[in-house]
């Protein structure tokens, strides 16, 4: 016995390491922010004793796949992460990220964020002081940013179609490298997104070889998840080549009938290169609906410019007929999904239509389903949001039971009751240990926690997290196998999980006894390459 006393003991737990080696029982001893000791501690002394006895105890979730770059200075504490066991979450996902801001970008980003988050200060332009600001922000949880090559494009070349010169090009490179030096994990595209939708292959090499060269990852929304995955997917794939890189596929799916099933010759693809050599991987998460904004809907050479020239457009008759005959074919010719599978998720002007279908709103409006989508959208000045159903069950299992497929939740952090979110914001953890574990048993509990924690956690190199050892940080989630549990649906999706008892973020426990401890915000914003 030695004269170490600790701040905490965790006692008689089933720990789950995120290994993915099989469960064993133990202690584990906490001093300030990391784990200090596994075993038998039954004779050490603490000032804080957890009995943990027929629960198990695991690493922090690592959400790799996040949108919470701006409400997370709504809602510091990540109510809805925290009481998930999520303790870290990675921004600045699908080409978007608060920075870098410019002249030439800043007037409309910061339109674009007082829209749906009027009280969020934008008190930053360069990436590294957004990261300053979120340290100020002393949050509850967690986080590591990733630069937005989107945004990068916007501040140099605004939101059009324009392809950059060689000073443009040097201009979008000195950006990517000053958000690298400020900490960003690497850099992400959303190729459906404005701008990103206009970036040529070439162009996002030349991007993601500067985040390689700083040791980070590429991460990416890719150009088609429907008909053309297998082509994204090979896009993919040598733009990680080109660039030297770690490649990241944001939530992994095969949206739309067509492309039902092709999930699994993309997957091959992936192990075909991962078995060469080269770090390719993805993440997904264990829904079979999308959810994203509802203007993404129209044709990208009505996005491709400012908010208010969007809004002036979808106020001409002439170029609503043309929307019609352009929306048309890209809902259903490309992505395959009837106005019955687009329901609004959110619409500040239109609460009642939240929870409703397209079809529904349309016929409700006496106009047919796209002149809905149009009037929601002006009336909403293009702040609604969507959930598509799109994919089927058996490749959602298919994705998420994959080895080299990290759980992410693709969601954000949101006040509680504010419209018809998907669920995945309040679900996605406890639903892959209570859905895909314990009754469909397609994933040991051990290698779910495995793709919840360490898979990430290496991805990103964040090399003192995603384990449970000695001197990594003390991020752990306590939880009982039995009734753990999501309770969101899509019609109620303001509610949160059941059965997870205590999360510890570094070293402080966040929730107790199943209860969020709003006054701790022990939280940190980390940086690429820095054991923290």
């Amino acid at each position: 016995m030695c004269d170490v006393r600790y701040d905490l003991v965790i006692k008689k737990g089933i720990v789950v390491d995120g290994s993915g080696s099989p469960p064993f029982r133990a202690d584990i001893g906490i001093s300030d922010d990391r784990i200090e000791s596994i075993g038998d501690l039954s004779g050490e002394k603490a000032d804080l004793v957890i009995d943990a006895s027929g629960m198990v105890v695991s690493p922090g979730f690592i959400d790799i796949h996040n949108h919470s770059d701006i409400t997370i200075f709504e809602v510091p504490t990540a109510d809805n992460y925290i009481l998930q066991g999520v303790t870290t979450i990675v921004v600045g996902n699908c080409g978007s990220s608060p920075a870098p801001l410019t002249d030439v970008n800043f007037e409309e980003e910061v339109k674009w964020i007082k829209k749906e988050h009027p009280d969020v200060e934008v008190r930053w332009r360069s990436f590294s002081e957004y990261i300053k600001a979120l340290d100020e922000l002393k949050p509850s949880i967690n986080i590591a940013p990733l630069v937005g090559h989107g945004t990068i494009r916007s501040a140099v070349l605004g939101f059009g179609p324009e392809k950059p010169s060689e000073k443009d090009m040097e201009l979008m490179k000195e950006l990517t490298r000053e958000a690298m030096e400020a900490g960003a994990f690497g850099v992400s595209t959303g190729l459906i997104y404005i701008p990103g939708t206009f970036a040529t292959t070439e162009e996002i090499v030349e991007i993601a070889k500067v985040s390689a060269l700083y040791g980070g990852i590429y991460s990416t929304h890719m150009r088609n998840e429907g008909v053309r995955l297998l082509d994204s997917i090979y896009e993919t794939i040598s733009i990680g080549l080109k660039a030297g890189i770690s490649v990241e596929i944001s939530h992994l799916k095969a949206s739309g009938k067509p492309s039902w099933g092709k999930v699994v010759a993309a997957l091959k693809v992936i192990e075909d290169y991962v078995s060469r050599g080269f770090d390719i991987s993805a993440d997904a998460y264990p829904y079979p609906a999308a959810s994203t904004s509802l203007s993404t809907l129209l044709p990208k050479e009505i996005r491709g410019a400012s908010s208010e020239e969007i809004l002036r457009k979808l106020k001409d008759p002439n170029i609503v007929r043309e929307i019609k005959e352009k929306l048309g074919e890209a809902v259903f010719e490309e992505r395959y999904i009837s106005w019955s599978d687009i329901m609004i998720s959110y619409s500040p002007k239109h609460r009642e239509f939240e929870g409703m279908r397209l079809d529904k709103i349309a016929e409700s409006l006496g106009v047919d389903p796209v002149e809905a989508v149009v009037k929601i959208l002006l009336d909403d000045e293009l702040a609604t949001g969507m959930v598509t159903f799109t994919m089927r069950e058996d490749d959602v299992r298919t994705v998420i039971s994959h080895p080299l497929v990290a759980i992410g939740s693709d969601g954000s952090i949101g006040k509680f009751g504010v419209g018809k979110p998907h669920p995945r914001r309040y679900g996605t953890f406890p639903r892959v240990i209570a859905k895909y574990v314990r009754e469909e048993k397609v994933l040991t509990l051990q290698e779910a926690i495995r793709k919840m924690t360490s898979l990430p956690a290496r991805k990103l190199r964040l090399w003192d997290r995603g384990l449970i050892r000695p001197g990594f940080k003390a991020d752990l989630v306590i939880f009982n196998y039995y009734s753990i549990e999501d309770t969101a649906t899509y019609e109620n999706p303001h509610s949160y999980p059941r059965g997870i008892r205590y999360v510890i973020v570094n070293g402080k426990i966040a929730v107790d006894g199943g209860k969020l401890v709003s006054s701790v915000r022990a939280g940190k914003v980390l940086r690429r390459g820095a054991l923290s």
